[in-house]
């Protein structure tokens, strides 16, 4: 059976399975490990032009709260851990049986950039075994403070050309054989997994069909609702084999539903599905019991919108990272941040936290040509900004001259806030 959805129910129950809709967990670690059960990844970046990524999208999710509690998770409780998810991510402890799946096909030679990797270990091997040594014995150890012993170097056109302790500590950790074992602003302090990782994490490694299945179930259940494509983009990107089959094995099982999106006589491109396990939110939605909405500001980086293709297609929301576009070329900004307002994405807004004078500034505010031009939602906006500069610890807002005229209320609501 396939059940028909229209475009506004698709897009209301993968923001609700976002987390962005509906009550906020409590702003504790509890309330964080709530979050995440349901994302199953949050991506981190280095650059902190208004905060770390990492940050924002909890944020976004529990208004404020302390980030000493996400690094409490990390470090002390071990619930969470850093891997590589459909980018460099935090992820969680509970699934090492997934990661470590991943991580034995990552060791696999199976294309020229992997035999070109595996040659460059073979030549460093006592390299290799030198850090993996000092690991061992000396305990959590930074790049800094291992010496570069390579025979070889790494050849690489791009940022990483010569940089072999770096090389070879990301390579260890792909392979999973090293963790990152806490950070000190963005250095990372690495341990030997076997040391570092929880005893009691269950360290078998699953069959590749058994991956997948519990990937693919993960991934769908955070986007809401999906397409392979789709699901393949999202979690444990681009490590999903034989993918098509076992989604069609799940849908067998009833573990999986499909679904068509339709709007009058278009129908949505693709075969859809969304989790057995997610049936009753959607009947909740489409009985109107379950839909609250919320306003806030999404990271670049952020979950509903990290597949373009995606976001394009659902939201009809153009969305590109600008930041190495140099800036007379970019449209918007350095780091923007989407404006999600209900159901819809409605704007964007160009920030900037400068952490010595305390200001946040908002450069710019764009609307999409069909954003609501209402008190109530300049009203929600500003809430969000207001919200924002608080958990950033901004003194004061300060917003520059591109704001939509029928926006403009916002200046001033939120020096009221």
């Amino acid at each position: 059976m396939t059940i028909a959805l229209t475009p506004t129910l698709a897009r209301r129950l993968a923001i609700t399975r976002q987390r962005l809709a509906g009550s906020r967990s409590e702003p504790t670690p509890a309330g964080i490990m709530d979050i995440l059960r349901d994302l199953r990844c949050v991506q981190i970046d280095p650059i902190r032009a208004v905060e770390y990524t990492q940050r924002l999208v909890l944020w976004s999710r529990l208004g404020y709260y302390d980030p000493a509690h996400l690094d409490t998770l990390l470090w002390e409780e071990r619930q969470l851990f850093e891997y590589w998810a459909h980018a460099a991510s935090i992820v969680l402890t509970k699934d090492y049986p997934i990661h470590n799946a991943h991580m034995q096909i990552r060791r696999r030679v199976d294309s020229n950039w992997k035999r070109q990797m595996q040659a460059w270990i073979e030549a460093n091997e006592s390299f290799r075994q030198h850090i993996l040594d000092r690991l061992r014995h000396e305990g959590p150890l930074a790049s800094r403070e291992i010496d570069d012993l390579s025979t070889r170097s790494w050849p690489s056109t791009g940022w990483t050309n010569d940089r072999n302790v770096g090389r070879m500590l990301d390579m260890l950790w792909t392979h999973g054989e090293i963790m990152v074992a806490t950070r000190q602003g963005v250095q990372k302090k690495w341990a030997l997994t076997e040391h570092h990782l929880p005893e009691w994490i269950q360290r078998e490694v699953l069959s590749e069909s058994e991956m997948v299945r519990q990937a693919a179930q993960i991934s769908l259940r955070a986007l809401g609702v999906g397409t392979a494509k789709q699901i393949n983009n999202h979690f444990i990107r681009g490590y999903y084999p034989n993918l098509n089959a076992i989604l069609a094995e799940l849908v067998a099982e009833g573990r999986i539903v499909p679904v068509a999106i339709r709007e009058g006589e278009v129908t949505w491109p693709g075969e859809w599905y969304i989790h057995a396990d997610d049936v009753p939110l959607l009947e909740q939605l489409i009985a109107g019991h379950a839909w609250q909405p919320r306003t806030t500001l999404l990271s670049p980086f952020d979950n509903l919108i990290c597949d373009r293709e995606r976001t394009e297609l659902m939201w009809d929301f153009y969305f590109r990272i600008e930041i190495y576009v140099p800036k007379a070329k970019r449209q918007y900004g350095y780091y923007v941040l989407s404006i999600l307002h209900g159901d819809r994405l409605i704007g964007r807004i160009d920030p900037k936290m400068d952490r010595k004078t305390g200001r946040l500034h908002i450069n710019a505010i764009y609307a999409e040509a069909d954003a609501p031009q209402d008190t109530p939602t300049s009203q929600a906006i500003a809430a969000a900004i207001a919200d924002l500069a608080r958990f950033l610890g901004a003194k004061k807002i300060v917003f520059g001259e591109i704001i939509p005229p029928a926006w403009q209320p916002i200046v001033d609501q939120t020096t009221r806030m």
